[in-house]
Formats: structure tokens, C-alpha cells, sequence
């Protein structure tokens, strides 16, 4: 695949899944996927977009009003912890893939859900399994290389302890600190990059900032998502078989 169709799939990613608060770490996964790149290489490339993108979408759906601190909170104290020492738990390359596999379908019901109306009802939301679904989701995220925003998310909107703005705006910070424990997680050990992380870098900040704009005043791109389902089903196949 030429360099520049892999830096405008994605800055396509990246407006995509900051629409909806997300860093797009399934979806830089699954292109990876395709393009054939090693474990090692993936989940460090993977994360470090995932910061840049979460940062660019926290920001602006904190100002525009939709960032629940109470909401926030309950996950992160345990899902820090545990996405640092996930990092560390080095997978089989077939256990790898498969637990990839399983969260890139997750991610496309996440984005096939993703554009329906606000829930119109919400719950207040339990502690208990809030700390629990928070070190779940953790040390999932650091094991494969996630913020794990494409997991909370839909609980959130399932539970109705969020609805969808509130949720992207939840899912954001939590993606951001995730991913930041999982690298340096990782950084503990060997990491290796793509030669053109830098640009890989540039376009996912291109794509976060618009993508949360969009998300975060005008919330509606449909064409996209059933795009990029195609192609996390094509490559969440293309983990199951090998």
C-alpha cells in the first residue's frame, strides 16, 4: 500500500473515531492488520495516535460542555493500573490476535450504534461496577494496544449512565490515560516504530481535530462508519483465520 493511501486511511480514522470521543487505536489496528505489520510494531503505533487523537478529542468535547467528571473518575481508578501492567503481559501472536479480533467487532457495533438518538433516560452510575469494568477494560487496553474506549462506550449508552455526547466525552480521557499507561507500560521493554510514525502522527491530528469538531457541534458523518465496519469485519476475519 502506498505511503500516502496510508496516511489518508488514517486521517479517516481519526475524524471518524474522534466523532464519537474515540482515539481510533481498532481502527490504526486493523489497517495495520491488513497491512501485514508485527505485534511489536502495532500496539505502540497504535497508542501513540491513540494519545494524540484522545487529547485533540477530549479537549473539545470538554468545551463544548459534555465532560462528567463523576463519570469519568470511577473508571480511570483502576483502569491506569491495570492498563500498565497489561502492557507488560507479553501475548502469544494467536491469543494477540484473537482478543484483537473480538475488539474490532466491538468497535463496529460500537460505530453502528453509534448515530441513533440520545438516550432519554439515564441512571446514576454504581461504583462498584464502575471500579470493575474500569480494571477489566484496563488491562484489556494494555494487552492489545487500546485505550479501550470502543468497550466503555457502549456500556455506557447500554446501562444509560451516559448519553452519546456524554459518553464521546467520557470515552476521550479515558482513551488518553489509558494509552498513556499502557506506553509506558511498553516503553519498559523494546519498542519499535514505523519509519513514518512522524506522518502517521501529522494525520491523525489533522483527522482528531476535525473529527471532534464535527462530533462535538454537528455529530452526523453516516457514509463513513459503514466504510470503515467493511473494513474492521475484513480484518477482524483476517485475524481469526491466521
Amino acid at each position: 500500500m502506498e505511503p500516502y493511501t496510508i496516511l489518508l486511511l488514517i486521517l479517516v480514522l481519526a475524524f471518524l473515531y474522534s466523532s464519537v470521543g474515540h482515539g481510533g487505536a481498532s481502527g490504526y489496528l486493523g489497517m495495520m492488520v491488513l497491512l501485514g505489520v508485527s505485534p511489536a510494531i502495532m500496539k505502540p503505533s497504535a497508542l501513540v495516535l491513540n494519545v494524540i487523537v484522545s487529547t485533540i478529542a477530549a479537549i473539545q468535547f470538554y468545551k463544548a460542555g459534555y465532560f462528567r467528571k463523576q463519570l469519568f473518575f470511577p473508571f480511570i481508578i483502576l483502569s491506569v493500573p491495570c492498563a500498565f501492567i497489561g502492557a507488560k503481559i507479553p501475548l502469544p501472536d494467536h491469543t494477540y490476535k484473537i482478543i484483537l479480533g473480538v475488539c474490532l467487532l466491538i468497535s463496529v457495533g460500537r460505530m453502528l450504534m453509534m448515530y441513533s438518538k440520545n438516550q432519554i433516560e439515564k441512571k446514576p452510575l454504581p461504583l462498584i461496577p464502575a471500579l470493575i469494568i474500569g480494571a477489566v477494560i484496563g488491562l484489556i487496553s494494555g494487552m492489545i494496544g487500546i485505550g479501550g474506549g470502543i468497550l466503555l462506550s457502549p456500556l455506557l449508552l447500554i446501562f444509560r449512565w451516559a448519553d452519546y455526547k456524554e459518553a464521546a466525552a467520557v470515552a476521550a480521557p479515558f482513551i488518553l490515560v489509558n494509552s498513556i499507561s499502557g506506553l509506558v507500560g511498553l516503553w519498559s521493554g523494546v519498542v519499535t516504530f514505523p519509519p513514518l510514525i512522524v506522518l502517521w502522527i501529522i494525520a491523525a491530528g489533522l483527522g482528531g481535530f476535525a473529527g471532534s469538531y464535527w462530533g462535538s457541534k454537528k455529530f452526523n458523518t453516516v457514509a463513513l462508519k459503514y466504510l470503515l465496519s467493511a473494513v474492521l469485519i475484513i480484518a477482524a476475519w483476517k485475524l481469526f483465520k491466521s
